[in-house]
């Protein structure tokens, strides 16, 4: 913790999440889909490709949570975060954000983009900040999830890690 800075109740349950909450890479494509549809978030582009740069929590067949991104460079899409129902609220999005951001930077990522229509609140809690869409850079602009999947009304958030 930096001096002058102090944590509420909400942050230590979340870092003690994450330190207790075993992450892993590479969901099989059918369980990964299978989260999303449960959320309706759009799974019509991904690929076994994607899974590459996709963690979660849980049992591999049926896992609790997911977060993916797409890498490009030294920037990368976070491509939808999802919390099974009954774990919301647990620290588990925080953790798997987290753990997504860390791998991300650890590919020389150093800006963090992404489009919600419902989880703003979410990402601008963990730094998330919104920016114009006409200020995406050009290999965000030509990912599906940016260019068709997500309806221009979106946020479009980033975030510098």
């Amino acid at each position: 913790m930096l001096a002058g800075t102090s944590r509420t109740a909400a942050e230590e349950t979340e870092r003690g999440m994450s330190a207790a909450l075993q992450v892993s890479q590479r969901p099989s494509l059918a369980a990964a889909i299978a989260l999303l549809e449960s959320a309706r978030l759009p799974t019509g582009d991904l690929t076994a490709a994607h899974v590459e740069h996709f963690f979660f929590a849980g049992p591999a067949d049926a896992p609790t949570g997911l977060v993916g991104l797409e890498i490009f460079g030294d920037v990368a899409l976070v491509r939808s975060l999802v919390v099974a129902p009954m774990h919301r609220g647990s620290g588990e999005g925080a953790a798997l954000l987290r753990h997504a951001e860390d791998h991300a930077r650890g590919r020389g990522v150093r800006e963090v983009y992404l489009l919600t229509t419902t989880a703003e609140q979410f990402f601008a809690k963990h730094g998330y900040r919104q920016a114009p869409r006409d200020s995406a850079p050009a290999p965000i602009r030509s990912t599906r999830e940016f260019a068709d999947i997500c309806p221009a009304s979106s946020a479009f958030l980033t975030r510098r890690l």
